[in-house]
């Protein structure tokens, strides 16, 4: 926690407890924390180097703990005027970046990581770099970084940034995926899942994305594409946005047998929604339907307009297309 500072774990260890004592030889801080003294009073030294520890001038040997707003607001004001120089720095080199870009060649906008080493390492970079949001595609096939293994992401999300991510349904068969979704909802990220995932993808900010460049499942070492470019991008992000619209969200439903991930269906038409919707696009009229079905016309008409809002379309021609992509058609 006090790493920030230059602190070890054992280090922070000696100061808490003095923080809490008061006042202690390395003798007695030594004993308390099954240390060895050689070891404490390297600690003690650390400490004073950071002022954060002083000896006491009425007890010879014993040391005393600085008042932790003091010496420790001290310190973390020193690294945050250290990091706002830092993001300072990172903002004019982005300018400057973006002036020149309209100059840049294809090799600066677009970049070839190959090996599986490179590859997470991009994967890892990619994500601490966000900000703001980062959507991702995921397939069943993982390259280079499973999903119990990307140490990034509760990384990223501890910082505010956002996550929306579709799955392949396949991926759902994997235990280690499994282990990992569970986590990933109960750090209230967005997850959906789909029958098929056309590629995999994630992207940081809208201004940075990963993807595959070698098909998946082929032979050799794993390699990637990094892209910068904005018509590239652009069109990375429609395809996200694409595939996350005729996703079902995942939720963790709790039950008798336990935890389990189940996908959220949301609400569905109706058997008699479905029995108009089939009606009507062999070309009946809402008359012929409601004579059909023994219905009211006003009945009929109630219901496609349910069966418009349901699919979010304003016209009948995109409810028919839209009842063909959700597979309600053939139910």
């Amino acid at each position: 926690m006090l790493g920030f500072v230059g602190l070890d774990d054992a280090s922070e260890e000696v100061y808490r407890l003095l923080v809490g004592l008061g006042s202690a030889s390395a003798d007695e801080l030594a004993d308390k924390l099954s240390l060895p003294h050689c070891q404490v009073a390297g600690s003690l030294g650390i400490l004073e180097g950071l002022g954060l520890v002083a000896q006491s001038t009425v007890e010879p040997g014993r040391h005393v703990a600085a008042p932790p707003a003091v010496a420790l607001g001290a310190l973390l004001s020193e690294r945050r005027h250290e990091l706002t120089q830092a993001e300072q720095s990172v903002e004019i080199l982005s300018q400057e970046y973006r002036r020149n870009a309209v100059g840049l060649s294809l090799g600066d906008l677009i970049e070839v990581v190959t090996g599986a080493a490179a590859v997470r390492h991009r994967f890892e970079q990619l994500q601490l770099g966000a900000e703001h949001e980062v959507l991702a595609l995921v397939t069943s096939s993982p390259i280079a970084v499973t999903g119990d293994e990307n140490d990034a992401e509760p990384t990223a999300v501890a910082r505010g940034v956002d996550y929306r991510v579709v799955l392949e349904r396949a991926a759902l068969d994997d235990p280690g995926n499994a282990l990992a979704l569970f986590t990933a909802l109960e750090r209230n990220e967005e997850v959906r899942v789909a029958d098929r995932v056309p590629t995999k993808l994630i992207m940081a900010d809208r201004s940075m994305a990963m993807l595959p460049l070698r098909p998946m499942n082929a032979p050799g070492e794993p390699s990637a594409l990094i892209v910068r470019a904005g018509g590239l991008l652009e069109a990375l992000t429609g395809l996200f946005e694409s595939v996350w619209e005729s996703a079902l969200p995942l939720r963790v439903s709790d039950g008798s047998g336990g935890r389990a991930l189940v996908r959220d269906a949301g609400e569905q038409p109706e058997d008699v929604d479905l029995q108009i919707l089939s009606l009507l696009l062999v070309g009946m009229t809402d008359v012929s339907v409601a004579k059909q079905l023994d219905l009211g016309l006003r009945t009929v008409q109630r219901r496609v307009k349910r069966l418009m809002d349901l699919a979010e379309v304003s016209t009948r021609m995109q409810l028919g297309w839209h009842a063909y992509e959700r597979g309600w058609v053939a139910r």
